[in-house]
């Protein structure tokens, strides 16, 4: 019996706890409130967890941040310039003994120019710059040609006014200027070769003009120099206004540099798509980036148009003192021979075809108007040449033109019907007068042959 008791107490008891989880789990699936020891016990799970996730998270984040920290220290403490001023310490060591090493400054360098508004640090690595001694050091240690610094001394001019680049950096690449959204990078070696431009100096030759652009002829600016006189030879002031003299039928050059290197349309041409690559296109072959425009092809080989692009580019707007500039000029004086030619030219009886421009593409021989480009024919014998080439009188063509002509005169030159008129009339006097000269000429020639005596007959 007592036997039999204990099996039936056992079963009954399975059963009950059998019974008890059956009802929880109806409970739970009714939706019945746990009871308040599961519910506990559920939340304290929860918290748990999720204090173990958001722990991970937090060690995770604390280690970035002493990371960053250490980097951050660490690159502050070991800056790239502080390696420059050690090698450039063991070199002056080398060449003029340990006292003279010791006064080499060490730190961040800084030049302030307040007059150009410049802030350059350039001198924290090229320390040697007004050293003597070092002409023969490699770079950044090598000083600056002496004879240039008596004349732009640092204190006045800094380094960045002349060789571009970034003044308040403190790391290479991006004092040199060669980084995004810095557009004035170092004016040096890597730039002219990106141009194929054979003088490494020849790009910093456009921030010297900034200064001498009022100078006819600048010491040691080749290209500048050669440009200048492109310019009077090929009298590009006949269409452009230049330094406050020239034409209107092309575009004002006065402030052509600070357009704004996005301005440009770059759809035709070929390489690099910069502001400077433009120009030297654009002056090799006008109509290849610009079809429509009536400018001629001056056939300039390489090198002119690189010295006219630097030239056209170095024309900015700058805020430059007066005493910055040599001989205090602010505009560019004419030669006492130019003077008399413009004159002459502005009086004279062809002064019709300067002031309306034609002498930009053609020149008028019977009135001693001479064009520097020369790409159309004289108008001296415009009379019988637009007959024979185009079968029509001058008024006719005037009234009606062909070809380029079509372009000029309904764009550049627009000329009234008086003037259409005076116009004829002027062309047909310069014809006059050349054709008498010639007749002339030819009874002198003549008279000249008649005068000479006859070689007597050999025996």
């Amino acid at each position: 019996m007592g036997r039999l008791a204990h099996d039936a107490a056992e079963t009954l008891g399975r059963r009950s706890v059998i019974f008890r989880k059956r009802s929880a789990a109806k409970d739970s699936a009714a939706g019945s409130p746990a009871p308040p020891g599961h519910q506990d016990a559920a939340k304290h799970s929860l918290w748990r967890n999720a204090f173990r996730n958001d722990s991970l998270l937090l060690y995770a984040f604390g280690a970035a941040i002493l990371i960053i920290t250490g980097l951050v220290f660490w690159s502050y403490y070991t800056p790239e310039w502080r390696d420059y001023q050690d090698e450039f310490q063991e070199l002056v060591a080398k060449k003029f003994g340990p006292e003279r090493a010791a006064q080499s400054p060490r730190g961040l360098q800084q030049i302030w120019v307040k007059d150009l508004d410049r802030v350059d640090r350039c001198t924290t690595c090229h320390q040697g710059m007004e050293w003597k001694g070092l002409e023969g050091a490699p770079h950044p240690f090598k000083s600056h040609p002496q004879e240039i610094l008596k004349k732009h001394p640092l204190n006045q001019y800094g380094c960045t006014t002349c060789h571009g680049g970034q003044g308040y950096a403190t790391d290479m690449e991006s004092a040199h200027g060669f980084i995004e959204h810095w557009e004035e990078p170092l004016l040096g070696k890597q730039v002219s070769d990106l141009y194929l431009i054979k003088d490494r100096k020849a790009m910093m030759q456009m921030n010297c003009n900034v200064c001498h652009r009022y100078d006819r002829e600048t010491t040691g600016a080749d290209y500048i120099n050669q440009a200048k006189l492109l310019i009077q030879t090929k009298n590009c002031r006949a269409c452009h206004m230049i330094n406050g003299r020239g034409g209107v039928i092309g575009p004002d050059l006065a402030y052509v540099g600070d357009k704004s290197p996005e301005q440009y349309d770059y759809s035709r041409l070929l390489g690099v798509k910069t502001a400077f690559a433009w120009h030297v296109s654009h002056l090799q072959n006008p109509k290849s980036l610009v079809p429509e425009t009536v400018m001629p092809n001056f056939n300039f080989n390489s090198k002119d148009a690189q010295s006219l692009a630097l030239l056209v580019m170095s024309w900015k707007r700058a805020n430059i003192p007066a005493s910055y500039r040599p001989g205090f000029k602010l505009a560019e004086s004419q030669t006492p021979e130019e003077a008399e030619r413009e004159k002459q030219m502005l009086t004279g009886e062809g002064a019709f075809f300067v002031k309306k421009g034609c002498f930009a593409c053609h020149s008028v021989s019977a009135f001693d108007i001479k064009s520097a480009a020369a790409i159309g024919p004289d108008l001296s014998f415009a009379v019988s040449d637009v007959q024979s080439r185009f079968g029509k009188t001058l008024e006719d063509f005037l009234a009606n033109p062909t070809g380029t002509m079509a372009v000029v005169l309904s764009t550049q030159i627009q000329l009234t019907n008086e003037e259409k008129q005076e116009a004829v009339a002027k062309m047909k006097s310069a014809y006059e007068k050349k054709i008498n000269a010639q007749a002339q000429a030819a009874d002198q020639a003549l008279k000249n042959a008649a005068a000479k005596p006859s070689p007597s007959p050999k025996k």
